[in-house]
């Protein structure tokens, strides 16, 4: 069996060297299933943990198929659940700058302990502040349509 090349930081982003970089659908389980056990059991992070559902198993599928896609692998969120707008899917939760930075450093505290290069780690952390950014930004700008619309009986 031949072994695969290792993927430089400048293929990130390309075809699927993110997602093989992070060693396929196992190793972005593992992220997941780390990103939560974090968020579950630091205290820290209970505000952030509070805003999920209960179903901690369906949490952990989503995610995990929703950054195979993410990472330039199988899209394995459409497959199952269809098509999801990020921001969206989040509108309704009141994410303000404090709880982005804490899912951020909750994700980095998990991309630590996984086996993956440490450009690798750099580069998921800086590119997942994107979409994390976007999320922010949607469910601020609901709670500014709430508060300017009109009163009305």
């Amino acid at each position: 069996m031949t072994k695969r090349p290792a993927v430089s930081e400048l293929q990130y982003g390309q075809g699927d060297a993110t997602f093989q970089a992070a060693g396929g659908l196992f190793g972005v389980r593992c992220l997941v299933d780390t990103f939560y056990d974090i968020m579950a059991n630091e205290p820290e992070y209970k505000r952030i943990w509070e805003l999920h559902p209960n179903d901690n198993i369906a949490l952990r599928d989503k995610l995990t198929r929703f950054l195979c896609g993410w990472m330039g692998g199988p899209r394995l969120y459409l497959q199952k659940y269809g098509p999801i707008n990020i921001p969206q899917v989040h509108k309704h939760l009141d994410i303000d700058s404090n709880l982005r930075d804490l899912w951020l450093s909750c994700m980095s505290r998990a991309l630590k302990q996984q086996r993956y290069p440490q450009h690798l780690k750099d580069y998921l952390l800086r590119e997942l502040t994107v979409p994390a950014e976007l999320i922010r930004k949607t469910a601020q700008s609901r709670l500014v349509e709430t508060s300017t619309q009109p009163f009305s009986r």
